[in-house]
């Protein structure tokens, strides 16, 4: 059902990405008078982790929604062909087309109960995403703050 090669997104080969590559090295040599280098890397680093953090959330909320969109479809195919062979055998009574517009609204109203449900899915997704870069913001803001009047600026 669920095709992992369809969703090319890894946050597990992100998350080593930056794990490998040393990005401190990159300002070694650099001075900045009154900021403490670590502090500052240590802030980004942590920063990057909430960024893979959030990746991982939304792309396992997106996982998610694609497999439920996926078996929702099924469902939906298997009841259409249902309704189709008794729609054949109930043709030729005269209590049919009132069946087949009760048939139709209730096809209709589960489309919509359906689309709902994965719009919840995709909010969920963002929203959980959303808290971890948020939170992280937060927190950037409060350590830069602090690193900023521990150098007496």
């Amino acid at each position: 059902m669920f095709d992992k090669n369809s969703f090319p997104f890894d946050a597990e080969k992100m998350t080593a990405f930056f794990k490998e590559n040393d990005f401190t090295k990159h300002f070694a040599d650099a001075k900045f008078p009154g900021v403490d280098p670590e502090a500052l890397m240590a802030a980004q680093k942590k920063n990057m982790d909430a960024l893979v953090e959030a990746n991982k959330a939304a792309a396992a909320g997106y996982q998610d929604l694609f497999a439920k969109q996926v078996a929702l479809f099924d469902e939906t195919m298997a009841e259409a062909r249902k309704q189709i062979e008794s729609f054949d055998a109930k043709a030729l009574k005269p209590e049919a087309g009132a069946e087949h517009a009760e048939v139709l609204k209730a096809a209709f109203e589960k489309a919509i109960a359906n689309m709902t449900e994965l719009a919840e899915a995709a909010a969920k997704a963002n929203n959980d995403a959303y808290a971890v870069v948020s939170a992280r913001v937060k927190d950037s803001v409060a350590e830069l703050q602090a690193m900023m009047e521990k150098s007496g600026k």
